[in-house]
């Protein structure tokens, strides 16, 4: 077996397997298809030669060792590291990174912000989608598959909602940084929840904790954690809102299947298609889902 070569530091640049062997002894999971993947969503950019083979420089290097640590230590999503690369809010040479919680915040940030929309519906629908294929599970970073909530036994019929109660303090509390996660005190508190409406919630797999974080949540988890809220104070049970959740689930698994074909291609042209056509999808079943609710209520608006 032909002894492994260490590059040299006198060598100008790396290829991509010098530079997968610099990193394995940090990060064991790192694989060739996750630097091609990081590089394909505009987080990296390495010089090419002529002939299309990457050229790495130190600094490339230390890119590649601040993005995954924010992925692994901070729960980061790549959107999220992009951003703050850009903005310089995140030094790859001493990887500042922004508080966790909701401490340290602006204090200029309006005080009827809008609810936040996150990184998270078509950005972690398509990690998760793309974790499912070989490749693109290299590529994918952490799992954000969900749990399968507790089976439940047939619920009694569903009792009249009644109209939601106008907009209360859950809709002006402060944004959430994109990126930042929130402890369960921090939750309760951004939405409007008790804890034993969070556990409800939870318990019917409506809020769901980043997977491997020891309890915190994201900010999609605080958008269904403030709109639950509107509807239990309009009424309903965590158990109505489980619908809601079963057909979206299914919705997602209708989705999968038809961008699949374009993941197995394990290309950076064909995954940026499949992501906008999973974009594309979502504004589909957008309209199909308002078109259809305006027509089982219309005759409740008829003279």
């Amino acid at each position: 077996m032909a002894e492994q070569q260490i590059p040299s530091a006198s060598m100008s640049h790396l290829s991509i397997g010098e530079v997968l062997s610099l990193l394995l002894e940090e990060f064991p999971d790192v694989t060739i298809s996750k630097i091609r993947f990081l590089e394909s969503q505009g987080l990296i950019d390495p010089e090419r030669t002529p002939s299309g083979y990457r050229k790495f420089y130190d600094d490339d290097v230390e890119l590649l060792r601040c993005i995954l640590r924010e992925q692994r230590e901070n729960y980061l999503p790549l959107r999220v590291i992009k951003d703050r690369l850009d903005s310089g809010e995140i030094d790859p040479t001493s990887e500042t990174a922004r508080p966790r919680g909701i401490k340290n915040m602006p204090d200029d940030r309006a005080a009827n912000a809008q609810v936040v929309t996150g990184a998270t519906g078509i950005d972690a629908l398509f990690a998760r989608t793309a974790a499912s294929n070989t490749a693109v599970t290299d590529a994918g970073g952490s799992s954000t598959t969900e749990p399968e909530a507790p089976a439940q036994d047939s619920a009694p019929a569903a009792t009249p909602i009644a109209a939601p109660p106008t907009p209360t303090a859950v809709i002006s509390a402060p944004d959430l940084l994109p990126g930042v996660v929130l402890t369960k005190n921090e939750l309760c508190s951004m939405a409007g929840l008790d804890a034993a409406e969070l556990e409800n919630l939870e318990s019917y797999g409506l809020v769901i904790s980043l997977r491997g974080s020891g309890g915190m949540y994201d900010e999609g988890a605080l958008d269904i954690a403030r709109v639950s809220k509107q509807f239990l104070d309009a009424g309903a049970d965590a158990r109505h809102l489980r619908g809601w959740k079963v057909a979206a689930d299914r919705e997602v698994g209708l989705f999968e299947q038809m961008i699949q074909p374009l993941l197995r291609q394990r290309n950076p042209q064909a995954t940026s298609q499949a992501r906008q056509h999973l974009v594309d999808l979502d504004q589909l079943g957008g309209q199909l889902r308002d078109a259809l609710m305006q027509a089982a209520m219309r005759h409740h608006f008829e003279d």
